[in-house]
C-alpha cells in the first residue's frame, strides 16, 4: 500500500513536471483571447453562445476561451490549470478527448436550454473538469485516481455551489451543464473507450 502510494504521488510529480509546457498553453490561449476581446468589445458576442440563435452555435466551441473581464479571467486561471493537470497525468490525448466532450455537451445544453443571454467563460469546463475528477473515483479505483479526485474535492468543493442561481449576470446554467458534462463524459470513456482513446491509453496508471 506504501508503495502504491509513493509510486502515485511520483506519478503525478513526474507528469506535472512533464506538462509544464502544455498548461503554459492552456494558461496564455484565454489570456490572448481575453486581450482581443478588450480591443474588440464585439468578439464577445460573436464568439460567446447565444442559445437559440444561429450566431450563437460557434460560442459551443469558443465561449470557454472568453472572459467578460480581468477579474472573470483571473479567478479562473488557477482551478484551470490546476484540474487541467490532474487530467493530463493520463496523458495529452486524454486530456484532449476529455476537454472536447465537456466542451461539446455543456455547449450544446447551453445553446438549447439556457437562458437568453450571451454566455461566457470556461466555468462550466473547469465545473465538468471537477465533476468529471470526483466521478472518477467511483469509475476507476485506482489510487492515483483516489488522490486526484480528492484533492479536486477538497481544494475546490466551492466550485459545486455554481451550479444553482446565484447573482445576476453569473451562468449557473453553464456551471450546472458542465458538471452533467463532466459526469457524462466519465461514464463515456468507462463504458465506450474504444470510441474515444487510442489503444495505448488502456495501460491502467498506478
Amino acid at each position: 500500500m506504501i508503495d502504491e502510494l509513493i509510486n502515485s504521488l511520483n506519478l503525478i510529480i513526474t507528469q506535472t513536471k512533464n506538462n509544464s509546457t502544455v498548461l503554459a498553453v492552456i494558461l496564455i490561449i484565454p489570456w490572448l483571447v481575453f486581450l482581443l476581446t478588450s480591443l474588440d468589445k464585439n468578439l464577445l458576442y460573436v464568439l460567446g453562445i447565444t442559445p437559440r440563435k444561429l450566431r450563437g452555435l460557434p460560442g459551443i466551441l469558443f465561449a470557454p476561451l472568453v472572459h467578460l473581464n480581468f477579474n472573470h479571467i483571473f479567478f479562473n486561471s488557477i482551478p484551470l490549470v490546476v484540474l487541467s493537470n490532474f487530467i493530463l497525468i493520463n496523458g495529452i490525448y486524454y486530456y484532449l478527448v476529455v476537454t472536447l466532450l465537456i466542451t461539446l455537451i455543456s455547449g450544446i445544453c447551453i445553446w438549447c436550454f439556457a437562458k437568453r443571454a450571451t454566455h461566457v467563460g470556461a466555468s462550466g469546463v473547469i465545473t465538468g473538469y471537477w465533476g468529471f475528477l470526483v466521478v472518477n473515483i467511483y469509475q476507476s479505483g485506482s489510487l492515483t485516481t483516489y488522490i486526484l479526485g480528492l484533492l479536486s474535492i477538497y481544494y475546490f468543493a466551492g466550485i459545486f455551489f455554481g451550479i444553482f442561481p446565484q447573482k445576476k449576470g453569473v451562468s449557473w446554467e453553464a456551471h450546472l451543464f458542465g458538471l452533467l458534462a463532466g459526469i457524462a463524459t466519465s461514464y463515456l470513456l468507462q463504458f465506450y473507450p474504444t470510441y474515444f482513446l487510442l489503444p495505448q491509453q488502456f495501460v491502467p496508471v498506478y
